[in-house]
């Protein structure tokens, strides 16, 4: 078998198994994958959850780079016959699962090991949520996003919800 021309290497022959079984996790072992990872305390859960590090990530901030976003993890790695479903996936903070990468058998405490330095506060937090869905939704402190023209006082709301107050002050 040659290659073609310019390229780097020898075709591969494709197995036949990996053919036949999926690469990537459909949308219900995501949903499951997201359901069966930790809760963040006072934080809505289809927003914000742990990953298997014990990092926080929000839901919005799939397969992107950054201390807030994650991807779903094989947990027995596909390259090594791991399958793409529910019972073989969790979440996992997306620099948590570049460094995992293929391995097996990691401990939480090596996960951790990899993570994001940055912890956020529940400010911090609130200002993200806010400027990713419009709104803040915790037990017993929900508010919305204002309009400009609410701002400026060229209208007035009819959402019930109160406006969130953020950027926060020291008296908030």
């Amino acid at each position: 078998m040659s290659s073609a021309p310019g390229s780097p290497s020898p075709p591969r022959a494709r197995k036949q198994k990996d053919e036949e079984r999926p690469r990537f996790f459909d949308t219900k072992a995501k949903s499951m994958c997201w359901a069966n990872a930790d809760t963040v305390p006072g934080r809505h859960p289809e927003r914000w959850r742990q990953d298997a590090a014990g990092n926080v990530v929000c839901k919005r901030f799939c397969n992107c780079q950054g201390c807030l976003c994650f991807e779903y993890d094989h947990i027995v790695p596909f390259s090594k016959g791991g399958e793409s479903v529910a019972e073989n996936c969790q979440i996992l903070q997306t620099r948590v699962n570049r460094f995992k990468s293929d391995k097996e058998g990691i401990d939480d405490s090596m996960l951790k090991g990899y993570s994001c330095d940055i912890k956020f506060t529940d400010k911090e937090l609130d200002i993200v949520e806010m400027a990713v869905y419009g709104d803040v939704i915790r037990p017993g402190n929900q508010c919305r996003c204002r309009t400009v023209a609410e701002m400026l006082g060229q209208h007035i709301s009819k959402d019930k919800k109160a406006p969130c107050k953020l950027p926060y002050d020291d008296g908030a």
